[in-house]
C-alpha cells in the first residue's frame, strides 16, 4: 500500500514522513500527478502562506489533481486550510473541497490570547468517525496557526482558542486536520493510524 505526499511550495514535510515511516507506511513525496493517483492513500500538509501556496498549486495543476482524487484524502495544517473556499490570508480563493471559510483569529484580550495559536489544545464535540476510532482518552493535539476554518457541517471536531474553532473536517473521502498529528504523540499518530486504515 503506498501513500503519497504532495510535494509543494508549503514548508517542510520531513516530520510527516517520519511520522509515515514509524507507522510501516510505505510513504513517497511527489508532485507528480500520476504517482498521486496511483497511489491507496494521498496526504496533503503544509505550513506556510495559502496565497503563495496556491499559486505554486495552479501552476502545476495540483489543484485539479486534489480535486480529481477518489482515494482517502488527508490535509494537515495549511493543507486543511487550502481545502476549503476561502482564506483571508491575503484573500485567497481555495480549492473549495470544503464549503468552508478560513479567517484569522482576533484576541479579545492580547494579554490572555496570542496570534498565533501555538501550544497544546484538546479536540472536543467528536463526531462517530472512522478517523476518530480509539483515540486515547487524553485527546490534545499541537496546533502552530494563525487562521481557523469555522464550524460547519462538515466539522468532526472542534478545539477552542479564543472561541470554537474547527478541528477536523470529513466530506466524502477528504478529511483535514488543523493541528500536527505527525508532532502530536500518540493521539496523533493515532490520527494517522486510522486514516491509514481507511
Amino acid at each position: 500500500m503506498k501513500t503519497a505526499v504532495i510535494k509543494y511550495n508549503a514548508g517542510n514535510v520531513q516530520s510527516v514522513l517520519y511520522a509515515l515511516e514509524r507507522l510501516g507506511a510505505d510513504a513517497v513525496l511527489t508532485d507528480d500527478p500520476e504517482e498521486i493517483h496511483s497511489a491507496d492513500k494521498v496526504i496533503f500538509p503544509g505550513q506556510g502562506e495559502a496565497s503563495s501556496a496556491m499559486a505554486y498549486l495552479k501552476a502545476r495543476q495540483l489543484d485539479q489533481v486534489i480535486k480529481d482524487i477518489k482515494q482517502p484524502f488527508l490535509g494537515v495544517c495549511l493543507g486543511l486550510q487550502l481545502l476549503c473556499e476561502h482564506s483571508e490570508e491575503n484573500n485567497t480563493e481555495c480549492l473549495g473541497i470544503f464549503p468552508v471559510k478560513v479567517k484569522r483569529f482576533i484576541p479579545e484580550n492580547s494579554q490572555e490570547f496570542k496570534v498565533p495559536h501555538v501550544g497544546w489544545n484538546e479536540i472536543e464535540n467528536l463526531a462517530d468517525n472512522v478517523l476518530l476510532k480509539d483515540l486515547p482518552d487524553s485527546k490534545f493535539l499541537y496546533y502552530v496557526h494563525s487562521y481557523y476554518a469555522e464550524l460547519s457541517e462538515a466539522t468532526i471536531a472542534t478545539t477552542h482558542y479564543i472561541h470554537d474553532f474547527t478541528a477536523i473536517l470529513h466530506r466524502d473521502n477528504y478529511w483535514a486536520i488543523q493541528a500536527h498529528p505527525e508532532k502530536s504523540s500518540t493521539v496523533g499518530e493515532k490520527l494517522l493510524s486510522n486514516f491509514l486504515s481507511i
